[in-house]
């Protein structure tokens, strides 16, 4: 089965992001949200959260 980037339905803080990375790497989210945290006090990483958001889609209902 081919491994597919989604934001998260469940489990979200914002827009799911960073719980669809987690997913896919098989990682906690927190690690994912604090990194994500370092970054986004650079200034660039809340841009480029909310580009993620737009672009990376919305996991199906059927998934697990």
């Amino acid at each position: 089965m081919e491994k597919k980037l989604y934001r998260v339905r469940e489990g979200k803080m914002l827009a799911g992001v960073c719980g669809g990375i987690a997913k896919y790497f098989g990682i906690d989210p927190t690690i994912v949200r604090v990194i994500w945290a370092l970054v986004a006090a650079t200034g660039s990483g809340i841009l480029v959260y909310f580009i993620c958001a737009m672009i990376i889609p919305e996991e199906p209902w059927d998934e697990e």
